[in-house]
Order: structure tokens, then sequence, then C-alpha cells
């Protein structure tokens, strides 16, 4: 404490950093590590692993195909209402905080917050049956109290009811096959985006596991983390700056099938992928992500302090992180700290990182248009991240699943690592179940109803025959006349 106290005096007196803001070395450079120069001068640590498989299959599995139809209406005073109008695979998939949700159902989330004094939008035809929910978990039917009742009873107030047209309306129509996707596919690739103050090393049980199984892993240090370059300057960790480094690592490791695992901060990363190559993200997990907001930087934040007030207070947050990062604070977690090289970064990238957290295109609409099955991971005693956020982002999403974890905080992943492989795992082979076909039935059924259609006929057309009949026998009887003539 005392020698961050005198080295943060000297960064004040200097106006220098106290920090030497340099790659970390690493200490394992042949175990699957890499340096990827993504920009000139700006180099990050990769670690790469290829397994050696045994076996190579090909996906043979069908897997199930899922039909993605939602339109999702934007109005001028904040409210969003979503309506999905296809199959969303109903309780396999959606498990919403207000029930079930059946099939081509109107579910309608009302965004905003509820402490605003604006108007509510009224949508005519659509309030009765239409559930609108505020972000305090408030549910509303009407416009309020008695006020529906009235409306009714005095058709006179109806013409001046004017209807708002909606700012924006996105409409979403495609077919998305989900196969399952086992470590004996080759194209497979899953990859690992830590958040602030982590690298690459808080995977490392994950990375193990995968390998161990199989698939083929990437995980990166962001700039100014673990082992990868740290510029000088505040624009390089931005979060334009930092996802165009992820960008750019996806392309150069991309296969046909990709899984994005991200944490905390890097779940903003991957849902920046998800929608940029949409058809080669085949499935994403949000660990501790938080609520489907936009970023932008608190105007009050400790972080706004300046480099050399932090760099003195830096055992204060380190221990602040150690206490809401961890569900237990003993000797293992701290341990846990400084193995994987977590909440190691300068003062300098930690101020920049806090305050280049700008994203005005990642709100709610952003995540709502998003139709690549989404795992969600959370730490029941997480601090940073409340679990109401996660469950907001899982009743945004269109493919969501939640699972949340009573013995985990934050580092989930570093805290309970057999828990956390196994949902990965589970979700990485899931596929949803294809219903039979009733193709067999639907033919069998036209050829019944043309067979049945042509005995009605032959039964209704006895009047046809019998005038035919009736000639033949009057002729007949003719010939007995004339032979009887004859004789």
């Amino acid at each position: 404490m005392l020698t961050s106290f005198m080295e943060g005096l000297l960064c004040c007196l200097t106006s220098k950093s106290a920090n030497v803001v340099v790659p970390v070395e690493t200490s394992e450079p042949a175990d699957g590590y890499e340096f990827v120069e993504v920009k000139p001068g700006r180099v990050l640590r990769v670690r790469h692993i290829i397994p050696d498989r045994p076996v190579v299959e090909e996906p043979t599995g069908q897997g199930g195909s899922i039909s993605c139809k939602r339109k999702i209406t934007v109005y001028r005073n904040g409210q969003l209402f979503i309506e999905n109008l296809g199959d969303r695979a109903s309780a396999e998939l959606k498990h919403c905080q207000n029930g079930d949700t059946e099939p081509n159902s109107t579910v309608e989330v009302e965004l905003t917050d509820c402490g605003n004094p604006s108007p509510h939008v009224s949508i005519p035809e659509a309030r009765s049956d239409s559930l609108s929910a505020g972000k305090d978990g408030t549910c509303e039917a009407g416009a309020g109290g008695e006020a529906p009742a009235a409306e009714q009873t005095d058709p006179s107030q109806q013409p001046r009811k004017r209807r708002r047209k909606p700012k924006r309306t996105v409409v979403i129509d495609c077919e998305r096959k989900i196969t399952a996707c086992k470590g004996t596919h080759s194209d497979v690739a899953l990859f690992f985006i830590h958040g602030v103050g982590g690298s690459l090393d808080i995977w490392g049980s994950q990375l193990d596991f995968f390998s161990r199984l199989g698939y083929e892993v990437i995980a990166a240090d962001l700039a100014g983390h673990g082992a990868s370059s740290a510029p000088q300057i505040a624009a390089a960790y931005t979060f334009y700056a930092l996802a165009e480094d992820m960008r750019l690592i996806f392309k150069r490791y991309a296969r046909k099938r990709n899984i994005l695992i991200g944490h905390s901060y890097g779940v903003s990363f991957c849902t920046f992928l998800a929608h940029e190559y949409p058809e080669q993200i085949h499935k994403m997990v949000m660990i501790n992500g938080g609520g489907p907001t936009a970023l932008e930087p608190s105007l009050c934040s400790i972080f706004n302090l300046p480099t050399c007030v932090l760099h003195c207070l830096s055992p204060l947050l380190a221990w602040s992180f150690l206490k809401a990062g961890f569900a237990r604070q003993g000797a293992k977690e701290k341990q846990l700290l400084k193995d994987n090289n977590a909440f190691n970064v300068s003062s300098f990238v930690l101020r920049a990182m806090m305050s280049g957290q700008y994203w005005p295109e990642g709100d709610e609409v952003y995540h709502a248009e998003l139709t690549v099955p989404i795992l969600l991971v959370h730490g029941m005693h997480d601090k940073f991240v409340p679990v109401e956020e996660d469950q907001r982002m899982a009743e945004i999403l269109l493919l969501a699943f939640l699972k949340v974890l009573e013995d985990g905080s934050h580092m989930i992943m570093m805290e309970c690592p057999e828990a956390v492989n196994t949902l990965l795992h589970e979700f990485f082979l899931w596929e949803p179940a294809t219903p039979a076909p009733p193709k067999k039935e639907s033919k069998a059924r036209p050829e019944t109803a043309k067979a049945q259609s042509d005995n009605a006929k032959a039964a209704s057309e006895p009047a046809k025959v019998r005038p035919a009949t009736a000639r033949q026998t009057s002729s007949n009887t003719e010939e007995e006349l004339d032979s009887g003539d004859k004789k």
C-alpha cells in the first residue's frame, strides 16, 4: 500500500504514468500461444489450440429448423413492442418472467422507465390481449384505472384518440437451422472473450476442458490486458477499437460453425460479432453480461479520477474486485486471481477502458434482432450484474436459455469450472427436436378423398346408366316382336 502511494505521488509530481505500459511476459510461449498484429504496432496475444482428433466426423445430424419471425416496433416516446410471429420452439427455448409463451403469440414489452412522465402509447385492438411490462416488473393492461371503461361508455371521446405512428419498425423473417456441435466436428470453433481487467488466462479451465474433448478453441487478450500490447493513448481502448480487434481475430480463425463465449464486457463484443456475421455464428454464450442496454460511460465514477490517484487506490480496487467478483473471499480465490492474471492491468488502461465504453447502437432493438440461440449463465452472488438484468436480456432475446448458479458470482467460470463446463457442453450439443413430418398422411389424404369422390360420382350416376339400359331393353323387345311377326 505504501509503495503504491509513493508511486502515485511520484506520478502526480512528474505528470507521468506510474505504470510501465508494456506487454506482460508470457511463461508458456509455445503452448498454443500466438502473437497477432491486428494493426501496425497493435499486437494481441492469442491462445489457439487445435487438438489432435483421433476421429474426425462430419456433421451428419439433421438438426432442427426454427422459424425466426418477429416484428419489433419502436415508438417516439421510447416504447418498444415485440410481436413474435413464428414458432420459437415455445417452451424448449423461451422462458419469460411472465409465464408460458405460446407460439405465434404477441409479447409486447415496454422498455422505457415507468417513472418517465411521458404518456403511454395506446395501440388499438392490441391492448386487451397484450402485455406491457416496464423495467421495474410492473404490468399494465390498459391506460390505467377505470379510464378504458370510461372510453367505452363515452363514444364521443373516441374520435379524439389519436393513433401514434411508430418511429421505427423492424421485421425479422428467416429460418435458422441449429445442429449439435461436437468436438469431433472439424467445422466448429469456440471463441472466448474476457472483460475488463481480465485476460485469456481466466478461461484456463474451459480451454483445457474443451480442447480435451476435441474442440478447436481460440482466446485472445484484449489490448492492454495480459500479454497484448498496451498503447498509451486512450483512443486505443474505446469499444469500437476493441471490437475491431475482435473482428479481425474472428476472421482469422473462424470456421463454418462458430460459437462465441463472452464474459461481462466481452459479451458486448460477442453481440457485435453476431450482428456482423449472423450466418457464421451458430451459438453464443453470455456469462454475467448484464441487460440489453446501450453502453455509456458514467460521469460520476471513481474511474474518472486521474491515473495517479487510481494507482494509489489500486490495492483498494483489487480488494473491492475480490469482494464483489467472488462468492467467497478466501485464500483460494486470491490465488485464482494471481494465477489467472485477473484484474492485473495498469491504472491507465483501466481508466481508458471504463471511459471508452460508449456503444449507443447496442440497445434493446439491437439485441432483439439477434436470431442466434443464446445461453445466459448468471452467478447468483454477482454484485456487479444483478440477476434482473440477465432476466431482462432473456426476455428480449428471441432464442434464449437462462441458467442461474447459486454458488457462483461474477467470476463464475473460475469459481465453478465444472458446472460451467457442463452447462456449456450441453448447450453445444443441443439441437431443437424435429417433429415427425406428416408428409405421408398429407399425400394419402388427397388420394383417399379422390377415390371417395369417384365412388360418390359412380353411386350418383345411375340415371345415366338406366336410360341406356332401357334403350337396350326396348330394342331387344322390338327384335323379339319382329321375329314373332316373321314366324
